[in-house]
């Protein structure tokens, strides 16, 4: 791997923990309003499948190991098995899956790079909402009005800003990698 790709992963965790600190507590549900599914969305789209999971893994090892990096400056085990967990283990799948669609894409487009975003969503969404329902002792529509429905139009929203910033990005380092290439 390039050093500047690890690099590029080494940032995302810091970057998620940034993110993760805006966070709005809601008053229905355990699982706050935060900013990190803008860098979650950004993962994939930067570093690829394998480096966004490597990004994610680690900014979950620091939280599990009780670096305050979660929502709320939160951090530790039992964040990952408690009722908000199943939300931070499906980043991993969803950022795999939004790799791959947009892998060997030199310049994917708008719909490409949010129909990504959306799996990655959906993944989150399906694996946060499980654990929601099974630890709170939800049923699957109290755990979707709890954990997913009141999040979906903020959440959209990040999506299609996130994709828009992620093909600029993308276009930008591109440019820069083909200029430092060029004066080699």
């Amino acid at each position: 791997m390039q050093i500047r790709k690890l690099a590029r992963i080494a940032l995302f965790p810091a970057l998620l923990a940034i993110l993760a600190q805006i966070a709005v507590p809601l008053p229905f549900s355990p699982v706050p309003l935060t900013g990190q599914l803008i860098g979650i969305f950004l993962a994939p789209a930067i570093l690829g499948s394998r480096g966004a999971v490597l990004a994610v893994l680690s900014y979950l090892l620091l939280g599990a190991a009780g670096a305050p990096v979660f929502s709320l400056a939160r951090g530790g085990l039992g964040m990952l098995l408690g009722p908000t967990g199943g939300y931070l283990l499906g980043f991993l799948p969803g950022v795999y899956l939004a790799g791959l669609m947009l892998e060997n894409q030199p310049a994917p487009g708008i719909l490409r790079t949010a129909a990504a975003m959306g799996g990655c969503l959906l993944c989150t969404y399906l694996i946060g909402s499980l654990q929601l329902k099974f630890l709170m002792g939800y049923t699957l529509l109290q755990a979707l009005l709890a954990g997913v429905l009141p999040y979906i139009p903020l959440d959209l929203a990040k999506l299609a800003f996130t994709a828009l910033l992620s093909i600029r990005l993308k276009a930008g380092l591109t440019a820069t990698n083909r200029g430092e290439s060029k004066a080699n």
